[in-house]
C-alpha cells in the first residue's frame, strides 16, 4: 500500500499534498481509459448494432454509483437521438417493471455484477425475452453469464489507494456509454439542428439557434422615392431603428438607419430614402447561426441587420436586443 502523499512545510513539520493525490488519480484513470480503449472488442459492435435496430428504447439500470452512471448514459443517449431512460433497479421490483417492454433494449451497469438489487430486472429480461447487455468487471459473474451481450471492464485499480472506491470502474463505465452514444450519434448523422431540438433551453440550445428563429418577419420597408418624413414615422413606428429600403418586388436597394440620419440632418425632410439610405448593406442569410449574426452586428457595429433570402429578397431583421434576450453570447 502506498503511503499517504506528504509533503515538508515550514519547520519540518509533515502535510498532507493533496495536488499529489489529484495528480496521482487523474493520472491513474487516464491509464484505466486506455487500457479500456485498447480492449474495446466485438462485444462493443454488438451492443451497438442491438442499440441501433432497438425499435423501443434504450433502459439503462444501475444501482449505487452505477446507477449514478446509467442515469447520466441514459441521459446522453436520449439526447443525441437514441430514444433512452433510466430505470432504478429498486422501484423496479415495485412496479416500474412495467416501464421496460419487450421492443426495449436493457443495458444494465455494475461493477461487481452481483449486485441483489439488480436480479428482478435481470429475471425480467430472461422472463420476457428483452435483450439484455451486461457490462461488468467480472466475466464470471452472474450479470454477465445471464446477458445476451457480455462487455468486460479490463482490470485496473480503483483510484484510491485502498482500492475500494467506486472511481477507475465508474469512469470507464462512464466512458464506454458515452462511445456508444457518440457512436450511435455518428451512424444517424445526428446534427446540431437535431440537437437543438432536444436541447432548446439554456445555453447550448441558445448557441445553436438559427437566425430565422428570432428574427421579425414584418419588416419595416419604404421604397426609394418615399419622402424621409414618411420614412421616419415608419422607423419610429417599427421601434428597430432602421427602415429597408426595397424594390416593387421586394428586393433590397439600402438601408436607412440612425447613423444615416445624422449624416444628413442638413435639408433631411427635402429628401428621399433613396438619397440617404446606405447601398449594399450587410445582410444575413435565414439559416445561419444566431450566434455568426451576434459576431457581424459586433464587428461591424451595427445593432441591427437585414435578412435575405431567395438572392435578395428581404425576409426578416434582426435586431441584437434579440440575440441577447435568448442567450446567444
Amino acid at each position: 500500500m502506498t503511503s499517504t502523499p506528504i509533503k515538508a512545510v515550514k519547520g519540518g513539520t509533515l502535510a498532507f499534498d493533496p495536488l499529489a493525490v489529484a495528480r496521482r488519480v487523474i493520472r491513474r484513470e487516464a491509464e484505466a481509459l486506455s487500457i479500456l480503449a485498447d480492449a474495446v472488442g466485438p462485444g462493443f459492435t454488438e451492443c451497438f448494432e442491438l442499440m441501433l435496430k432497438c425499435q423501443g428504447r434504450v433502459i439503462v439500470s444501475g444501482m449505487g454509483k452505477s446507477g449514478h452512471i446509467a442515469r447520466k448514459v441514459a441521459a446522453t443517449l436520449a439526447s443525441t437521438g437514441t430514444p433512452a431512460q433510466f430505470v432504478h433497479p429498486a422501484e423496479a421490483s415495485h412496479g416500474d417493471l412495467g416501464m421496460i417492454t419487450q421492443s426495449d433494449v436493457l443495458l444494465v451497469l455494475s461493477n461487481s455484477g452481483e449486485t441483489p438489487e439488480l436480479a428482478d430486472v435481470v429475471a425480467h429480461a430472461r422472463r420476457f425475452g428483452i435483450p439484455l447487455i451486461g457490462v461488468a468487471s467480472r466475466p464470471d459473474s452472474t450479470l454477465l453469464r445471464e446477458s445476451d451481450i457480455a462487455i468486460v471492464l479490463p482490470p485496473a485499480p480503483e483510484a484510491c489507494e485502498q482500492g475500494i472506491v467506486p472511481t477507475t470502474s465508474t469512469t470507464m463505465t462512464l466512458a464506454l456509454g458515452d462511445a456508444l452514444a457518440i457512436a450511435l450519434m455518428e451512424q444517424r448523422a445526428f446534427t446540431p439542428d437535431h440537437f437543438r431540438i432536444f436541447h432548446p433551453g439554456g445555453k447550448l440550445g441558445a448557441r445553436l439557434l438559427r437566425v430565422h428563429d428570432l428574427m421579425h418577419a414584418d419588416v419595416p420597408t419604404v421604397s426609394e422615392t418615399t419622402p424621409m418624413s414618411e420614412a421616419l414615422l415608419t422607423m419610429t413606428h417599427a421601434g428597430f431603428g432602421a427602415v429597408a429600403v426595397t424594390d416593387l418586388k421586394g428586393n433590397l436597394r439600402g438601408i436607412v438607419t440612425d447613423g444615416d440620419l445624422r449624416r444628413h440632418m442638413d435639408g433631411l425632410l427635402s429628401l428621399t430614402a433613396g438619397h440617404v439610405m446606405t447601398r449594399g448593406p450587410v445582410t444575413i442569410a435565414p439559416d445561419a447561426l444566431a450566434v455568426e449574426a451576434l459576431a457581424l452586428m459586433n464587428g461591424k457595429k451595427k445593432t441591427c441587420l437585414l435578412v435575405t433570402a431567395d438572392g435578395n429578397r428581404v425576409a426578416g431583421i434582426l435586431h441584437i436586443h434579440d440575440c441577447l434576450r435568448a442567450g446567444v453570447a
